[in-house]
């Protein structure tokens, strides 16, 4: 039987770019979208540390995934690092962080690392992911982050051209980087637009998070 992933979303803008990295990398997947947009929302209202509430919230949407039957469950948005490292330790099935595949890939380019991202609540997660990722790798590497919070607006708005163009002009304050990644699954859709604008590599989340899981699935299966 065809392995089923179950795919939790905080935001109806992370699925398309995911299911479109499975299509084009692991179409014999199962694939179960499960979206609480709600979560981003509230998310967003608590731009500090994640709240134990939050947490317990992001924790329960996961088990409904697991009772799906889940053979693996990928988490598509970057703002609930906790939350996720809770999750894993609560189901009996692979659970993969968005970023963590497209971390891997990154410092496998140099010691300095750029990040563009759209969403703020995310980059303290995401940072602490890097540097405890950084740490365990055992290769140096440092992040610099750009915030370009109003490309969010414009694609939750429809508008992915303006979302797409306000992410690339912020490129090249990176270009001194070894590479660059597009901190979201739904800002892999400006990749094309940042490798215009910069000459060095352009990482994102999507497909890497896809090789990965398929990876952790076919290992265990044949374990």
């Amino acid at each position: 039987m065809a392995p089923r992933i179950v795919l939790l979303h905080a935001t109806p803008v992370a699925m398309a770019p995911i299911q479109t990295a499975f299509s084009e990398r692991w179409p014999e997947a199962e694939i179960v979208n499960l979206l609480d947009d709600g979560l981003s929302l509230d998310r967003a209202r608590e731009p500090g540390e994640i709240s134990e509430g939050m947490i317990e919230r992001f924790v329960r949407f996961g088990r409904y995934g697991h009772d799906m039957g889940a053979d693996g469950i990928l988490i598509t948005c970057s703002a609930f690092g906790p939350a996720i490292d809770r999750l894993i330790e609560d189901v009996p099935v692979p659970v993969l962080k968005p970023n963590e595949a497209m971390f891997r890939a990154a410092i496998a380019q140099g010691e300095r690392i750029g990040m563009l991202a759209t969403f703020g609540p995310s980059i303290g997660t995401m940072t602490d992911e890097f540097e405890e990722f950084v740490g365990q790798s055992g290769r140096p590497a440092t992040l610099r982050t750009i915030l370009v919070d109003e490309a969010m607006t414009r694609l939750r708005a429809g508008d992915a051209e303006t979302h797409n163009r306000l992410i690339a002009e912020r490129a090249p304050e990176l270009a001194e980087c070894d590479a660059i990644m597009l901190a979201h699954f739904s800002t892999s859709r400006a990749a094309e637009a940042v490798r215009k604008a910069v000459s060095i590599p352009v990482l994102t989340a999507p497909h890497a998070a896809v090789d990965r899981m398929r990876a952790m699935i076919e290992t265990g299966r044949s374990a």
